[in-house]
Formats: structure tokens, sequence, C-alpha cells
């Protein structure tokens, strides 16, 4: 094995930059998830209180937490939810969410809607379309702004070529009785696959 000493980093780097060795992959692909939800409260503040006890609450405060948006890969399937103990503390936990942050009395509302893709000559499973809402407006106006949006994107850019089916939607709403309240809905992402295309 061979040691890198940092005073040699930049020398090491401009070899290595000049002639390049070794495998090429594509972009990761996000494979399994679960699914969680969580709802907290506080006196203090939001984000080192009411949100950091709704992730407590949803299993997952012991991760860093990383959102993308709304597509998921064919190949993508739902898994069970890991004991917390499994997540280890500080690592980067990649997610879909959707967070509602309120005041005392509001009601917060956190939904998460996704559906799948199906081509429509072969049937296969392209992949998935998800949509995410957040507010105070309770929950029958959460879920209709959740089913407008997947049909919305589903309309604009896939409905040619595909049909969508299976739309599951997974809500959370509370009314918090301390100063800040957050609900939140999550899928989140514990392992990819990395294509090697080169």
């Amino acid at each position: 094995m061979n040691i890198v000493n940092f005073s040699d980093l930049p020398t090491v780097g401009q070899a290595v930059a000049n002639n390049p060795s070794g495998i090429i992959i594509g972009n990761r692909i996000p494979r399994s998830y679960f699914i969680t939800t969580g709802a907290g409260e506080s006196d203090i503040t939001i984000h080192a209180g009411s949100y950091h006890l709704a992730l407590r609450d949803a299993g997952i405060e012991m991760a860093n937490i990383m959102t993308y948006s709304s597509i998921l890969p064919g190949i993508a399937i739902e898994t069970p939810k890991p004991d917390r103990k499994q997540i280890v503390h500080g690592s980067v936990m990649e997610s879909i969410m959707a967070v509602s942050h309120v005041e005392k009395g509001e009601q917060a509302n956190a939904g998460i809607i996704f559906g799948w893709l199906h081509d429509r000559k072969t049937d296969e499973r392209y992949g998935g379309l998800v949509c995410e809402h957040d507010g105070n407006y309770g929950e029958e106006q959460l879920h209709k702004n959740l089913n407008d949006s997947l049909e919305e994107l589903y309309v604009n850019g896939f409905e040619e070529e595909f049909y969508l089916k299976d739309a599951y939607t997974i809500t959370k709403s509370f009314v918090p009785k301390k100063k800040h309240g957050t609900a939140l809905v999550s899928l989140c992402f514990t392992d990819y696959i990395y294509p090697v295309i080169g």
C-alpha cells in the first residue's frame, strides 16, 4: 500500500489529472427507501426545536437530512423502516420530504403522494412521480393539493408514453400546544446503485 503525505498531495493530484485511470461511474441511483412520519413541538425554536423533535418522532433525528426533488427511479423498492440503532449517528440520509412549521394552535399538515409510471406499450415500470405539500389548511385541502399536483406532473410530460397507477398518499397532521410545531412525512433512501459506464 502506498502512503501519501499531505505535502505530496499537490504533486500526486497533478499526476492523476494528467494521467487518469480507474473506472467511470454514472450518477448513483437511489434504490431502497422507507416511509416515516413525525411531529414535534417546542417553546424555544423551530430548527433545533420542533423540527428536531419531529425528526426524532420519525426515528431519523441522528442523521443529517438532505432532500431531493420529486422523482423515484424505476428500480426503487420500499423496505421496512429500520430501527434507530441501525442508522449511524451523523450519517447522511437523503430523502423526499414534506415539512410543515406552524405556531401554537394552528394545524400543521404535511403530505406526500407518489405513483408509478408504466410504459403504455410494454407495461414495464418506468419510474415514479412524487409530490409534497405542507401548510396549515386542513386534511381535505392537503389531499386535494397532493392529487392536483400529481395530476399536473403526469399530464405535463408523461401522459403520452405512460400511464400512472398505484398512487399512494401519506400525511401527518397535528396542532401544537407549544409555541412552535412541525409535522413531516418522508421517503428516506438507504442504498444506491452506482452504474459503471466505462
